[in-house]
């Protein structure tokens, strides 16, 4: 069956400047977005902070899109981050490191902040996201970040978090807040028995 989401869905990269993918696969995020030219748009308050943090937000991304489909605003990711982190959504460690995203909390922040209904989806596979997509209007999935290279076989399943916009057929269409080029960032596309192998199973459901 198809399934599709009817507008259009701006998108948004996790780091300020989409292009940084590669250098954070090279170096890590803490060090390679220490050089984003563009990271005080992110709305952090220091570039160390938005370098600590980015690896950390494609579930921020991906809202972040979903909001700006809905409403026509733009709100910087690390403002949504900052909120979601007050709900439990993100936990930082005593040494500085970051946990999340945290799906359960993530619920009654988007309810409470932006009147979303979102759920959590687990236990499915790739062939049950056409029925979340006719039943709800976005599915935020998790899946492997190496997903950017679909021709690869994945070390694991999920941990990284991307935007499905739609289901045609056999295929699969998403933004990737930590694509490396266009075709894997916007609107990518591949077979469900691809994405089925980086697909963890779970996610969450934004509905109309």
């Amino acid at each position: 069956m198809d399934a599709r989401v009817a507008r259009k869905v701006p998108y948004f990269s996790q780091w300020e400047t989409p292009d940084m993918t590669l250098a954070v696969v090279a170096e890590g995020a803490q060090s390679a977005l220490l050089k984003d030219p563009l990271w005080a748009s992110s709305g952090a308050s220091s570039v160390e902070d938005y370098a600590r943090w980015a690896g950390n937000l494609c579930g921020m991304a991906c809202l972040k899109m979903v909001l700006a489909a809905r409403t026509g605003k733009i709100i910087p990711i690390m403002d949504l981050a900052m909120g979601c982190r007050e709900y439990g959504g993100y936990v930082e460690e005593a040494d500085g490191r970051i946990k999340g995203l945290i799906y359960a909390p993530f619920v009654p922040f988007v309810r409470d902040r932006f009147d979303l209904n979102a759920r959590v989806v687990t236990g499915i596979s790739v062939t049950d996201i056409a029925d979340i997509l006719a039943q709800s209007e976005y599915f935020i999935a998790s899946v492997h970040h190496s997903i950017r290279w679909p021709e690869t076989e994945p070390p694991a399943k999920g941990g990284h978090l991307v935007l499905v916009t739609a289901i045609d057929g056999n295929n699969i269409r998403f933004h990737n807040p930590s694509g490396h080029i266009d075709a894997t960032r916007e609107n990518a596309e591949m077979a469900l028995e691809v994405f089925e192998r980086f697909f963890a199973g779970r996610g969450i459901a934004i509905d109309h």
